[in-house]
């Protein structure tokens, strides 16, 4: 009897069948068009604000000129996924003044937990906002792409993409699909929705759930620091050119006056003369507690977070990759509902705070977590618990035994300070390089990909490497991920 492909099956396949399409359509342009490509591309994206500060230099963010295609339904699944993870994040900070179990899982510096019982209300358990970014492996094109999916961290505040998303994939569609459609007029690719549309739609309705509806935003981060994105800035200019009140500001720049909320006299935040009704911050709170020990003002920041006014609440500094131990360890499975618990056992890596102690392994059986994590380098990564931008991350198979025990004996050292986490399968991808002597090769590239769930949509960030930690602030590449289809034989009905 033939073997009877599921639906599942047939999708994943489509979007193989897609991805190879595209594939194919990009190495049938001449090497002279490819090469153009790759002249334009950069220029694009320059003029687009694709840029990243470093040591006060600015460099161009390398965008990878073959765009990756998903289908729709891929889109709409990963939607509902990495918005259930967000909700499930967002209780953390309940969770960690209610259980001191949880407390020894996501531990808080002694400053950081003072400003979370000072600033942390009731009115925050009923709504508050995170705008964040969850990290993940996935096969677009596997046949059981749903199987692929794997989320391995969460970045909770200050995620960077909200501008490089969609102006990566805008460059993209001015240059090189006109191109492609030349050869593959049947292959239709279009952007996904545009992260500054959904982040703008989760401000707004904020503002109005806490009664400051169409209110001024601040755009906050270290403003004058000479590294990272140009993003924030790029940002409000952005969004003061549709109407909005928008500013980009350094904390710093930020003051408490008496001002008028509702007809109530009472301290407000200024920038300048403009009276400020939300902050979204790329700015840990351990910043601004580092500020007013520096002698800054923490009053504002303080005030803003009590009131509610803050973006991501104090649940954004609960992007421990630790975090995932709650989510897949059996002793915290009563706080999410049967639904959620399917989600979570499917698609969250399993994650354990290193350290001597018996915990679960990823089947449930009773494990002694030092020697597990000796055991099974080929299996494990070893990372720090709250560092960003591919810091000290330790991919088992690729290192030696030595540097492994290494690792193990200095986590032992820094207890609560780093994870052991299963290593995910990362899919690696063919793009095309110009070369210096204008030939064109095809290498392969590591590819990470950020969800940046909101209730109205999810935008998508691809960022590539050709080492297995992928972070753009190592150098990576991004990459668009574009919908896309194939023809009328890839559609859904």
């Amino acid at each position: 009897m033939a073997n009877v492909l599921s639906a599942a099956d047939e999708r994943g396949l489509r979007g193989l069948s897609l991805d190879s399409r595209l594939r194919r359509a990009f190495f049938d342009l001449p090497a002279s068009t490819i090469w153009e490509l790759a002249e334009t591309v950069p220029r694009n994206a320059r003029s687009h604000g694709l840029t990243y500060w470093r040591e006060g230099k600015e460099e161009t963010i390398n965008i990878l000129l073959r765009p990756t295609g998903v289908l729709s339904e891929q889109m709409n699944y990963f939607h509902t996924v990495s918005l259930t993870l967000l909700e499930a994040l967002k209780r953390i900070p309940d969770l960690y003044l209610d259980n001191p179990d949880v407390r020894k899982i996501v531990p808080l510096e002694p400053d950081e937990e003072q400003w979370l019982y000072d600033t942390w209300t009731p009115d925050h358990r009923n709504s508050h906002c995170v705008f964040g970014r969850l990290d993940a492996m996935v096969d677009f094109t596997s046949p059981t792409w749903k199987d692929t999916l794997a989320f391995v961290e969460p970045n909770m505040v200050g995620v960077g993409g909200i501008e490089l998303i969609p102006s990566t994939e805008q460059v993209l569609l001015e240059t090189v699909v006109p191109v492609l459609q030349r050869v593959a007029p049947d292959l239709h690719l279009e952007s996904n929705e545009d992260c500054r549309d959904l982040f703008m739609r989760e401000l707004q309705d904020h503002m109005e759930s806490i009664g400051r509806p169409g209110g001024a935003i601040a755009l906050v981060d270290a403003k004058y620091s000479g590294d990272g994105p140009a993003e924030l800035s790029h940002l409000a200019q952005y969004y003061s050119e549709r109407g909005y009140q928008v500013v980009y500001a350094d904390p710093s720049e930020l003051v408490l006056r008496q001002g008028s909320h509702n007809g109530a006299s009472e301290p407000e935040v200024y920038f300048d003369d403009l009276k400020i009704d939300l902050v979204y911050r790329d700015y840990a709170t351990v910043d601004f507690i580092n500020l007013g020990h520096e002698g800054g003002d923490i009053q504002v920041p303080k005030l803003l977070f009590r009131r509610n006014q803050m973006v991501s609440s104090m649940a954004g500094d609960f992007d421990h990759k630790s975090t995932f131990e709650l989510l897949t360890d059996s002793r915290f499975s009563s706080y999410f509902t049967p639904s959620e618990r399917q989600i979570l056992r499917r698609h969250v890596l399993w994650t354990r705070v290193f350290g001597s102690r018996r915990t679960t392994d990823p089947t449930g059986d009773d494990i002694d977590l030092v020697e597990f994590t000796r055991q099974n380098r080929d299996l494990l990564v070893l990372k720090p618990n709250r560092s960003y931008g591919g810091d000290r991350v330790l991919i088992g198979p690729s290192v030696s035994e030595t540097e492994w025990e290494d690792t193990i004996q200095q986590a032992l050292g820094e207890p609560g300070q780093w994870v052991v986490q299963r290593l995910a399968c990362i899919t690696a991808y063919e793009f095309p390089i110009a070369q210096p002597d204008l030939s064109i090769s095809v290498q392969p590239f590591y590819m990470v990909v950020g969800f940046a769930p909101t209730k109205y949509g999810t935008a998508v960030l691809g960022r590539a490497s050709q080492k297995q930690v992928v972070n753009v602030a190592q150098r990576g590449g991004m990459c668009a991920v574009l919908v896309g289809r194939h023809g009328e034989k890839l559609s859904f009905r």
